[in-house]
């Protein structure tokens, strides 16, 4: 479990100038870690810093940084090895960085000029359904005396989505055909006429468990790497026909964008709050003092949407959901522990989504389809959605905050949507 220390520090500042400005994204109480590539060199791990980044390769190879995994083309050596080792790497960052070291400008790359990569290949990913106002909002028009699934208050119910077609912040997404039922009952097949969004939090594995060996609630939260943005791309049409009996299948298959860095479970201590009331009170496997007393986390979620005619205008893309992770009804460590009750064997690397993060409020409706239960929105061009147009580009973004400690934030995760392609002939 991340323990606040000197990392934490408010009064800590950086050698880079952009890491100490007001409202900075990845000040140098963040460190968040990624993957990137720049001119002709290949992919290497790195951490944000500013508007720089660190080059760990770079670091170790100047002696610098001493764990040699960071330099790799990929974060899941330094996931294989745990929270200790992640941890020890912050301290060893946040010190070369910190303003009174000896300032190396060798190592770091401008972000102008980065292009980034997915943090690792995603080897599992599985998808959660833990919003309460989420559930209830949308089960109302299957069955209004009982709204919620029925293991919903027992157990964070998930589904085990597609990790190959999962894809780094900035990259497109196109529109998908599929088979839906009209209205009238008659029967489509086409591209697409239902895309949504879906406000989530990545959640990262670190480290292994054996095949058959559970995961207790006192392990859960080391399991954590970090967290970051994922946006499920929903295909509401198709989703609402394939469901019944066995779930999401290609109506939630045919993207998931997540953002580029990852926020490290350490730079996170600060922002954690007690985790909601359950009622009622979940069974003991899923339960822990810590969880109740920590297990959620202080983060203010946003979803924006930026529609062609708004990036011809130059407009600023405009807010659609501006919700809170913290009023989530199962925490991430409650996932982590249901998910490996089975024996099931969590691999360095997996990825899990909290599900869509709604919140009571109408302004934290998460999704085009909570939000259009009162009808399309109108943006203030005067346009109006009720889902997403091909052109369209959806825009998360995300910060912890919490009293004393200086903020922090996710980067953002945004993807176009292209048009569907011609069906092969």
């Amino acid at each position: 479990m991340a323990q606040r220390d000197a990392t934490h520090d408010p009064a800590r500042r950086s050698w880079v100038a952009s890491a100490n400005a007001p409202g900075a994204d990845f000040p140098i109480q963040n460190l968040p870690l990624g993957v990137f590539s720049a001119g002709l060199a290949g992919p290497r791990c790195g951490v944000a810093i500013g508007d720089q980044i660190l080059d760990l390769r770079a670091a170790v190879e100047a002696d610098l940084v001493m764990n040699p995994v960071v330099k790799e083309a990929s974060l899941a050596g330094l996931m294989a090895q745990g929270r200790a080792a992640s941890a020890a790497l912050r301290a060893e960052v946040s010190a070369l960085l910190s303003e009174g070291a000896t300032p190396r400008p060798d190592v770091l790359v401008p972000m102008s000029r980065a292009r980034m990569h997915l943090p690792t290949t995603v080897r599992n990913f599985s998808d959660f359904m833990a919003s309460y106002d989420h559930c209830a909002r949308l089960g109302v028009r299957r069955d209004p005396k009982n709204p919620l699934p029925q293991a919903f208050r027992q157990l964070p119910v998930a589904y085990h989505s597609r990790a190959s077609s999962v894809r780094v912040s900035g990259e497109a997404v196109t529109r998908p055909h599929g088979q839906w039922q009209r209205q009238d009952g008659s029967m489509a097949f086409g591209p697409t006429e239902a895309m949504d969004y879906e406000l989530e939090m990545a959640v990262w594995i670190a480290g292994d468990n054996a095949i058959g060996e559970p995961v207790p609630m006192s392990r859960a939260p080391d399991r954590i790497f970090g967290y970051g943005l994922l946006n499920d791309w929903s295909v509401r049409d198709v989703q609402r026909w394939e469901m019944p009996p066995l779930g999401p299948f290609l109506g939630k298959s045919v993207s998931t964008s997540v953002s580029a860095w990852i926020v490290t479970a350490e730079a996170l201590a600060p922002f954690e709050v007690a985790a909601p009331v359950q009622d009622p009170p979940c069974l003991p496997y899923l339960d822990s003092a810590w969880n109740r007393s920590n297990g959620a986390l202080s983060v203010r979620m946003t979803a924006a949407i930026l529609t062609p005619r708004m990036r011809a205008a130059g407009e600023a893309p405009f807010i659609l959901t501006d919700t809170q992770f913290a009023g989530m009804y199962w925490t991430a460590a409650t996932m982590v522990a249901h998910h490996a009750t089975n024996g099931c064997n969590l691999l360095a690397g997996d990825l899990l989504g909290s599900g869509t993060v709604s919140g009571p409020e109408e302004t934290a409706r998460a999704c085009l389809a909570e939000i259009g239960l009162t009808g399309p929105v109108t943006l203030p061009n005067g346009e109006t959605r009720k889902w997403i147009q091909d052109g369209d580009e959806i825009v998360f973004r995300a910060r912890a905050e919490a009293p004393g400690a200086v903020p922090i934030g996710f980067g953002e995760c945004r993807g176009v949507l292209n048009p569907a392609i011609a069906w092969p002939a």
